[in-house]
C-alpha cells in the first residue's frame, strides 16, 4: 500500500529559541516545538516527570463523596466488593484498590467477569451472585460502571451501595450510585479527561489516605506508599493505549523507573518470562511483553490468573502462573493467527471488498477473545476501519478498531438502530447485534464511514520530525531523545529521515527481522550505524541502496554496554 511521507515543518524562530533558552540538540528542540511545546516553560512541564507535578484529585466530581463513602465502609467494618475489568487497565486497577483495602484490614474481595461467557461491564445478575450470596455492603467498579443503570438500581433496591470509578465515555444520564467518579463527565472540572481506569483508582487511593490522614486513622499504623503502586499504574496505563500527556506521562514515566525494582513476585517472574532488562525496562517492554500475556488470561481462559499473578506474595505460585501465561500467550498467537489466515483468503477471494471504506466480516466460531487484536492488524494492513463478528444461535458479537482521523465512535453511534448495544471510543469498539442485521449494518456503515471521511484519511501517512543525516547524530542527542520517554499515544517516538543510503551488511534474525549495517556520504564525511528492521518479508530481495528510510534513533543495550541503534520503519 502507497504511504504519504510528510516532514513538518516548525515555526524556525520557536526552535531555535528552544534550543536557545534549553540549551539542547537543534534536533530535540524542533521535535518538542512539533508536539506543540514552544516556550521554556511549556518545555519543563513536559521534560518534568516529577509526581509532584500530578494536578489535585479532589478536582475530580464526586471524590469526595466516594471516599466518605468508602471511609465509612472501613469504619464499620463492612464487607467491600471491587469489580473490575478483565483487560490489563482493569486488572492493574482491581489490584492496586484490593492491596490498599486489605493493608487497612478490610475485608474486600473482588470479582471480574468471564470475557466470553458475561462479556464486558457490571450487570444486574452480578447483585444476585457474588454480591448478595457474600453479604456485601458497598461495591466499587474499576474500569467500568458508567452505563450499569439496571445493575446500580438492582443493587440499591438491595440494599447495597455503589461507587463507579471509570474513564470510559459516559452520557449525562448518570446510573443512581453514591458517587460515579469518571472525568469525562461532562460536569466534572478536572481536566484529567484521558487517565486510564487504573489512574482514577490511584487518584481515588491518593484521596483516600489524604482523608484517613485527617481523621488520625494511621496513628500507629502504616501508612501505604502509593509510589510504589505506580508500576502496575504504569502497566495499566500503557496498555490502555490512552495518550501519554499529562498526568499519564507522569504516572507511566514513574512507573517505568520503579518497576525494575518491584516487590512483586509476580511482575518479576513475567519479566523474567520476556527477558525484560530490569535495568532499562520502556514501554515496549510493557505494551509488547508484559501487557499480551497478561491479557492472555481473559482471552483464552480468565483474567483473575492475573490477578493472582499480580497479588501472589509466593515466588514458586509466580513462576508457575508466569510461564502459564506465556503458554496461554502462544496459543492466542496460533488461533489469532488462524483467523488472520482466513480472512486473507476471504479477502483474496473477494477482492471487490476492499475497494469499500470498511470493512465488516463475520463468521461463526471466532475466537471472542482474540478478535480485537486481529481487527487491529487488519485494519493495520488495510487502513480502513474493520468490523469482525462472531456469531452463534442467530447472534454476534463484534470487535472494531479504526484509523487515525476516522472516529469509531461516531460512526457505529450512527448505526446504533441496528445493535443490541455497543461501547467503545474513536479507536476501539465492541457491539453485539443479531445475525440478521449484519448485512444492513455493513451497509449503513460503509455509507456513514463514506460521508464522514475524506479519501486522504485512507491513505497511510508516514509524519516525519526531521530530516536528519547520518554525520548530526550524536551521543548527546540521543540522550537527550530519552527525556522524551515514555512513547505512547499522545507522545509518538520521534521519526526521522535520511537519504542516499548505502547496505554495508545485512543478515537475517530469526524468520522475519533484518539486521544491517548502513552507510550515508555527506562530503568526505563517511559515517555508519547497526540498524534493525522488524516484520520484513523474508523473500523479499536485498537492496544495496535506499533512496530514503525513516528510522526511529536509540540506544541498543546489551550486557552493560549501549551502542546507537537506528529501528527501520519504512524503507
Amino acid at each position: 500500500m502507497k504511504k504519504a511521507w510528510q516532514i513538518l515543518e516548525p515555526d524556525i524562530h520557536s526552535v531555535e529559541n528552544l534550543c536557545r533558552i534549553l540549551n539542547c540538540h537543534r534536533t530535540l528542540a524542533r521535535i518538542l516545538v512539533n508536539r506543540n511545546i514552544f516556550s521554556p516553560e511549556d518545555a519543563s512541564n513536559f521534560l518534568n516527570t516529577s509526581l509532584s507535578r500530578l494536578g489535585p484529585p479532589f478536582a475530580i466530581k464526586d471524590m469526595d463523596a466516594a471516599v466518605e463513602r468508602i471511609i465509612t465502609g472501613i469504619m464499620d467494618k463492612e464487607k467491600i466488593l471491587i469489580f473490575g475489568d478483565y483487560d490489563v487497565d482493569g486488572i492493574t486497577a482491581t489490584t492496586i484498590l484490593l492491596e490498599f483495602l486489605r493493608s487497612l484490614g478490610v475485608q474486600a474481595s473482588y470479582y471480574i467477569p468471564h470475557r466470553t461467557n458475561e462479556g464486558y461491564g457490571f450487570k444486574k445478575h452480578h447483585i444476585l451472585d457474588p454480591a448478595l450470596p457474600n453479604g456485601i455492603d458497598l461495591i466499587i467498579t474499576v474500569d467500568c460502571g458508567s452505563d450499569s443503570h439496571e445493575a446500580v438500581e438492582a443493587a440499591r433496591q438491595a440494599g447495597i451501595d455503589v461507587i463507579i470509578t471509570d474513564h470510559h465515555i459516559i452520557s449525562d444520564i448518570l446510573p443512581p450510585a453514591v458517587a460515579v467518579v469518571n472525568p469525562k463527565r461532562r460536569d466534572c472540572p478536572s481536566g484529567f479527561h484521558d487517565l486510564a481506569g487504573v489512574g482514577v483508582v490511584l487518584y481515588l487511593l491518593v484521596c483516600l489516605r489524604k482523608k484517613l490522614r485527617n481523621i488520625n486513622f494511621w496513628q500507629g499504623r502504616s501508612v501505604p506508599n502509593l509510589k510504589s503502586y505506580c508500576d502496575l499504574v504504569a502497566l495499566g496505563t500503557l496498555a490502555d493505549m490512552v495518550p501519554l500527556t499529562h498526568e499519564n506521562r507522569i504516572l507511566a514515566r514513574t512507573g517505568l523507573d520503579i518497576i525494575g525494582r518491584t516487590h512483586r513476585p509476580g511482575l518479576k517472574a513475567l519479566m523474567g518470562i520476556c527477558n525484560t532488562n530490569k535495568h532499562a525496562v520502556d514501554t515496549d517492554d510493557m505494551v509488547f511483553g508484559l501487557a499480551p500475556r497478561l491479557n492472555s488470561a481473559g482471552r483464552m481462559d480468565h483474567a483473575s490468573i492475573s490477578l493472582e499473578l499480580l497479588t501472589t506474595t509466593d515466588v514458586k505460585i509466580a513462576e508457575k502462573i508466569a510461564t502459564s501465561l506465556d503458554h496461554m500467550n502462544r496459543n492466542r498467537r496460533r488461533m489469532e493467527n488462524k483467523i488472520l489466515i482466513q480472512v486473507h483468503d476471504r479477502l483474496k477471494k473477494n477482492s471487490h471488498l476492499l475497494r469499500k471504506n470498511t470493512l465488516v466480516l463475520a463468521q461463526e466460531g471466532w475466537h471472542l477473545g482474540v478478535l480485537g487484536i486481529v481487527a487491529s492488524r487488519i485494519a493495520k494492513k488495510y487502513f480502513r476501519p474493520v468490523v469482525l463478528i462472531t456469531t452463534s444461535d442467530g447472534i454476534g458479537i463484534g470487535s472494531a478498531r479504526s484509523i487515525p482521523g476516522v472516529d469509531l465512535y461516531k460512526g457505529l453511534s450512527a448505526c446504533a438502530n441496528d445493535f443490541e448495544n455497543f461501547g467503545g471510543h474513536a479507536m476501539a469498539a465492541g457491539l453485539k447485534i443479531k445475525a440478521k442485521n449484519i448485512e444492513r449494518f455493513k451497509i449503513n456503515f460503509e455509507n456513514t464511514i463514506g460521508r464522514m471521511s475524506k479519501p486522504d484519511d485512507f491513505i497511510p501517512k508516514i509524519i516525519i520530525d526531521a530530516v536528519l543525516d547520518f554525520e548530526d547524530i550524536s551521543d548527546k542527542l540521543i540522550d537527550e531523545l530519552e527525556f522524551l520517554k515514555p512513547f505512547g499515544m499522545g507522545n509518538t517516538e520521534p521519526l526521522f529521515m535520511a537519504s542516499n543510503i548505502h547496505v554495508v551488511s545485512s543478515t537475517m534474525v530469526g524468520n522475519h527481522h533484518r539486521r544491517m549495517v548502513l552507510s550515508q556520504r555527506k562530503g568526505r564525511t563517511l559515517k555508519t550505524f547497526n540498524s534493525i528492521h522488524f516484520n520484513v518479508d523474508p523473500g523479499s530481495s536485498l537492496k544495496e541502496k535506499f533512496d530514503k528510510i525513516a528510522f526511529r534513533l536509540r540506544w541498543n543495550r546489551w550486557n552493560g554496554r549501549k551502542t546507537a541503534q537506528l529501528v527501520i520503519e519504512e524503507a
